[in-house]
């Protein structure tokens, strides 16, 4: 089960170095994961310190984080 995580937050990395900040539901949409699995692997990207979630109003955003400018790198 954790190299599925593994490999869906990889995914979901590259998802997010090529489109920047998405919403949380049209990334899981984009991703087509199964319900726990996109949960567990932004939440594996988000201990990593890779990604920045905010919210605004109602909806939450999702990014990479940033590091001298420079998208973090997947590890």
């Amino acid at each position: 089960m954790q190299k599925e995580t593994g490999t869906l937050a990889g995914a979901i990395w590259q998802a997010l170095s090529t489109k920047g900040e998405v919403t949380l539901r049209k990334l899981k949409a984009e991703i087509e994961a199964p319900e726990p699995m996109f949960d567990w692997a932004i939440g594996w990207l988000a201990r990593e310190d890779k990604i920045v979630i905010t919210r605004k109003q109602r909806t939450f955003y999702v990014r990479l984080k940033e590091s001298n400018g420079v998208p973090a790198s997947a590890s």
